[in-house]
Protein backbone atom coordinates (compact mmCIF):
# COMPACT_ATOMS: atom_id res chain seq x y z
CA UNK A 1 0.00 0.00 0.00
CA UNK A 2 1.36 3.40 -0.99
CA UNK A 3 0.81 6.18 1.49
CA UNK A 4 0.68 9.71 0.03
CA UNK A 5 1.73 12.60 2.20
CA UNK A 6 0.58 16.13 1.51
CA UNK A 7 3.51 18.50 1.26
CA UNK A 8 2.83 21.39 3.61
CA UNK A 9 2.65 24.76 1.88
CA UNK A 10 4.65 27.60 3.42
CA UNK A 11 2.50 30.32 4.96
CA UNK A 12 1.94 33.35 2.75
CA UNK A 13 4.52 36.08 3.15
CA UNK A 14 3.27 39.00 5.21
CA UNK A 15 2.60 42.19 3.24
CA UNK A 16 5.56 44.51 2.96
CA UNK A 17 5.20 47.52 5.21
CA UNK A 18 6.53 50.60 3.48
CA UNK A 19 7.47 53.94 4.94
CA UNK A 20 5.29 56.90 4.03
CA UNK A 21 7.03 59.06 1.39
CA UNK A 22 4.33 61.73 1.70
CA UNK A 23 1.94 62.33 4.57
CA UNK A 24 -0.68 65.06 4.66
CA UNK A 25 -3.48 65.97 7.02
CA UNK A 26 -6.38 68.40 6.77
CA UNK A 27 -5.15 69.87 3.50
CA UNK A 28 -7.18 72.75 2.09
CA UNK A 29 -6.11 74.51 -1.10
CA UNK A 30 -7.44 76.30 -4.12
CA UNK A 31 -7.28 79.54 -6.04
CA UNK A 32 -8.39 83.13 -5.25
CA UNK A 33 -12.11 82.98 -4.60
CA UNK A 34 -12.30 79.28 -5.49
CA UNK A 35 -11.50 76.71 -2.80
CA UNK A 36 -10.86 73.25 -4.28
CA UNK A 37 -9.50 70.85 -1.64
CA UNK A 38 -11.33 70.41 1.65
CA UNK A 39 -9.68 68.67 4.63
CA UNK A 40 -7.86 65.98 2.65
CA UNK A 41 -5.75 63.55 4.69
CA UNK A 42 -3.78 60.52 3.43
CA UNK A 43 -0.39 58.81 3.18
CA UNK A 44 1.55 57.81 0.07
CA UNK A 45 3.95 54.92 0.60
CA UNK A 46 7.46 54.97 -0.82
CA UNK A 47 8.41 52.74 -3.76
CA UNK A 48 4.85 52.46 -5.02
CA UNK A 49 2.69 53.84 -7.80
CA UNK A 50 -0.19 55.85 -6.37
CA UNK A 51 -2.97 57.24 -8.54
CA UNK A 52 -5.14 60.27 -7.81
CA UNK A 53 -8.41 59.33 -9.51
CA UNK A 54 -11.70 61.14 -9.90
CA UNK A 55 -13.86 63.03 -12.38
CA UNK A 56 -12.85 66.37 -13.87
CA UNK A 57 -13.04 69.06 -11.21
CA UNK A 58 -12.57 66.64 -8.31
CA UNK A 59 -9.26 68.23 -7.24
CA UNK A 60 -6.69 65.80 -8.68
CA UNK A 61 -4.45 68.38 -10.33
CA UNK A 62 -4.72 70.75 -7.38
CA UNK A 63 -3.66 68.03 -4.93
CA UNK A 64 -0.79 67.04 -7.21
CA UNK A 65 0.30 70.69 -7.38
CA UNK A 66 0.27 70.91 -3.58
CA UNK A 67 2.37 67.74 -3.31
CA UNK A 68 4.81 69.18 -5.87
CA UNK A 69 5.09 72.45 -3.98
CA UNK A 70 3.77 74.63 -6.83
CA UNK A 71 0.47 75.33 -5.04
CA UNK A 72 0.54 76.51 -1.45
CA UNK A 73 -2.14 74.99 0.81
CA UNK A 74 -4.33 77.41 2.71
CA UNK A 75 -4.31 75.13 5.75
CA UNK A 76 -3.27 71.66 6.85
CA UNK A 77 0.02 69.80 7.24
CA UNK A 78 2.22 68.26 4.54
CA UNK A 79 5.33 66.17 5.17
CA UNK A 80 7.60 64.82 2.45
CA UNK A 81 10.44 62.56 3.53
CA UNK A 82 13.64 62.19 1.52
CA UNK A 83 16.49 64.51 0.66
CA UNK A 84 15.48 65.66 -2.81
CA UNK A 85 12.65 67.84 -4.03
CA UNK A 86 9.96 66.09 -6.09
CA UNK A 87 10.10 66.11 -9.88
CA UNK A 88 6.85 67.43 -11.34
CA UNK A 89 5.68 66.61 -14.88
CA UNK A 90 2.70 68.82 -15.89
CA UNK A 91 0.08 68.02 -18.48
CA UNK A 92 1.28 68.20 -22.08
CA UNK A 93 -1.18 71.03 -22.73
CA UNK A 94 0.58 73.20 -20.14
CA UNK A 95 3.68 73.35 -22.36
CA UNK A 96 3.13 75.51 -25.42
CA UNK A 97 3.58 73.98 -28.86
CA UNK A 98 5.19 77.17 -30.13
CA UNK A 99 8.04 77.26 -27.60
CA UNK A 100 11.31 77.16 -29.59
CA UNK A 101 12.73 74.27 -27.59
CA UNK A 102 14.33 71.09 -28.82
CA UNK A 103 13.87 67.80 -27.02
CA UNK A 104 17.42 68.02 -25.64
CA UNK A 105 16.89 71.56 -24.37
CA UNK A 106 13.66 70.46 -22.72
CA UNK A 107 15.40 67.63 -20.89
CA UNK A 108 18.36 69.85 -19.96
CA UNK A 109 15.94 72.10 -18.07
CA UNK A 110 15.63 69.24 -15.61
CA UNK A 111 19.21 69.97 -14.53
CA UNK A 112 18.50 73.62 -13.73
CA UNK A 113 17.69 72.73 -10.14
CA UNK A 114 21.34 71.72 -9.76
CA UNK A 115 22.98 74.51 -11.80
CA UNK A 116 20.42 77.28 -12.31
CA UNK A 117 19.30 78.39 -15.78
CA UNK A 118 22.32 80.62 -16.44
CA UNK A 119 25.22 78.33 -15.56
CA UNK A 120 26.83 75.96 -18.00
CA UNK A 121 25.98 72.30 -17.60
CA UNK A 122 28.79 70.07 -16.42
CA UNK A 123 29.97 66.87 -18.04
CA UNK A 124 27.95 64.96 -15.46
CA UNK A 125 24.83 66.97 -16.34
CA UNK A 126 25.27 66.16 -20.02
CA UNK A 127 25.79 62.48 -19.21
CA UNK A 128 22.60 62.48 -17.14
CA UNK A 129 20.66 64.06 -20.01
CA UNK A 130 22.07 61.55 -22.52
CA UNK A 131 21.21 58.60 -20.29
CA UNK A 132 17.69 59.92 -19.72
CA UNK A 133 17.08 60.45 -23.44
CA UNK A 134 18.24 56.89 -24.11
CA UNK A 135 16.07 55.44 -21.34
CA UNK A 136 12.97 57.11 -22.77
CA UNK A 137 13.89 55.97 -26.28
CA UNK A 138 14.02 59.51 -27.66
CA UNK A 139 17.76 59.97 -28.20
CA UNK A 140 17.17 60.12 -31.94
CA UNK A 141 14.70 62.99 -31.40
CA UNK A 142 17.10 65.17 -29.40
CA UNK A 143 17.39 67.87 -32.08
CA UNK A 144 13.67 67.95 -32.93
CA UNK A 145 11.38 70.78 -31.81
CA UNK A 146 8.75 69.86 -29.21
CA UNK A 147 5.98 71.12 -31.49
CA UNK A 148 7.01 68.61 -34.18
CA UNK A 149 6.51 65.56 -31.98
CA UNK A 150 3.58 63.19 -31.65
CA UNK A 151 1.67 63.20 -28.36
CA UNK A 152 3.47 60.11 -27.06
CA UNK A 153 6.91 61.42 -28.04
CA UNK A 154 6.23 64.76 -26.42
CA UNK A 155 5.03 63.12 -23.22
CA UNK A 156 8.21 61.04 -23.07
CA UNK A 157 10.26 64.23 -23.47
CA UNK A 158 8.46 65.82 -20.51
CA UNK A 159 8.93 62.69 -18.39
CA UNK A 160 12.60 62.71 -19.37
CA UNK A 161 12.86 66.26 -18.06
CA UNK A 162 11.45 65.03 -14.74
CA UNK A 163 13.81 62.07 -14.60
CA UNK A 164 16.81 64.32 -15.33
CA UNK A 165 16.21 65.90 -11.93
CA UNK A 166 17.27 62.58 -10.38
CA UNK A 167 14.55 62.78 -7.74
CA UNK A 168 13.17 59.69 -6.01
CA UNK A 169 9.65 61.19 -6.13
CA UNK A 170 8.02 61.67 -9.55
CA UNK A 171 4.66 63.47 -9.79
CA UNK A 172 2.78 63.37 -13.11
CA UNK A 173 -0.42 65.10 -14.18
CA UNK A 174 -2.45 63.02 -16.67
CA UNK A 175 0.64 61.50 -18.35
CA UNK A 176 -1.30 59.17 -20.68
CA UNK A 177 -4.38 61.27 -21.51
CA UNK A 178 -4.97 61.55 -25.25
CA UNK A 179 -2.31 59.00 -26.18
CA UNK A 180 -2.81 55.93 -28.35
CA UNK A 181 -2.81 52.49 -26.66
CA UNK A 182 0.80 51.73 -27.62
CA UNK A 183 2.06 55.00 -26.14
CA UNK A 184 0.00 54.48 -22.96
CA UNK A 185 1.41 50.97 -22.56
CA UNK A 186 4.98 52.17 -23.09
CA UNK A 187 4.67 54.91 -20.47
CA UNK A 188 2.97 52.53 -18.03
CA UNK A 189 5.84 50.05 -18.38
CA UNK A 190 8.35 52.86 -17.84
CA UNK A 191 6.67 53.98 -14.60
CA UNK A 192 6.62 50.39 -13.34
CA UNK A 193 10.35 50.09 -14.05
CA UNK A 194 11.04 53.37 -12.24
CA UNK A 195 9.39 52.07 -9.07
CA UNK A 196 11.59 48.97 -9.26
CA UNK A 197 14.58 51.33 -9.50
CA UNK A 198 13.66 53.15 -6.29
CA UNK A 199 11.35 55.94 -7.45
CA UNK A 200 7.98 56.69 -5.84
CA UNK A 201 5.45 57.60 -8.55
CA UNK A 202 2.26 59.60 -8.07
CA UNK A 203 0.05 60.38 -11.03
CA UNK A 204 -3.28 62.14 -11.46
CA UNK A 205 -5.63 60.51 -13.96
CA UNK A 206 -9.28 59.90 -14.76
CA UNK A 207 -8.41 56.64 -16.57
CA UNK A 208 -9.79 53.70 -14.58
CA UNK A 209 -7.56 51.23 -16.43
CA UNK A 210 -4.47 53.13 -15.29
CA UNK A 211 -5.83 53.38 -11.75
CA UNK A 212 -6.55 49.64 -11.50
CA UNK A 213 -2.92 48.87 -12.39
CA UNK A 214 -1.55 51.06 -9.56
CA UNK A 215 -0.46 49.94 -6.10
CA UNK A 216 -2.78 52.42 -4.37
CA UNK A 217 -5.53 54.90 -5.19
CA UNK A 218 -6.80 58.11 -3.69
CA UNK A 219 -10.37 58.59 -4.95
CA UNK A 220 -11.45 62.24 -5.00
CA UNK A 221 -14.90 63.75 -5.23
CA UNK A 222 -15.59 67.49 -5.12
CA UNK A 223 -12.24 68.18 -3.47
CA UNK A 224 -12.72 65.59 -0.74
CA UNK A 225 -11.26 62.14 -0.26
CA UNK A 226 -13.91 59.54 -1.10
CA UNK A 227 -11.65 56.50 -0.63
CA UNK A 228 -8.05 55.36 -0.32
CA UNK A 229 -6.26 52.02 -0.47
CA UNK A 230 -5.60 49.24 -3.01
CA UNK A 231 -7.53 49.66 -6.29
CA UNK A 232 -9.61 46.52 -5.76
CA UNK A 233 -10.87 47.94 -2.48
CA UNK A 234 -11.35 51.56 -3.60
CA UNK A 235 -12.58 51.27 -7.18
CA UNK A 236 -15.69 49.25 -6.46
CA UNK A 237 -18.81 49.56 -8.59
CA UNK A 238 -20.72 51.20 -5.78
CA UNK A 239 -17.97 53.74 -5.05
CA UNK A 240 -17.53 54.68 -8.70
CA UNK A 241 -21.27 55.00 -9.19
CA UNK A 242 -21.52 57.24 -6.15
CA UNK A 243 -18.64 59.49 -7.22
CA UNK A 244 -19.59 59.85 -10.88
CA UNK A 245 -23.35 60.00 -10.24
CA UNK A 246 -23.10 63.50 -8.86
CA UNK A 247 -21.82 64.97 -12.13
Amino acid sequence: MKIMFNTPHPPPAPPVERTARIRFSGLCAGYPGRPVLHQVSAEIAELTTTVLIGPNGSGKSTLLGVLAGVIKPTSGDLLRTGDRAPAFVPQRGAVGDTLPLTVRQTVEMGRWGERGPWRRLTARDHATVDATLDRLGIGDLASRQLGELSGGQRQRALIAQGLAQESDLLLLDEPTTGLDPEARERIGALLTALVADGVTVVQATHDLEVARAADACLLLQDGRLAGQGPPEQVLTTSALTRVWQGL
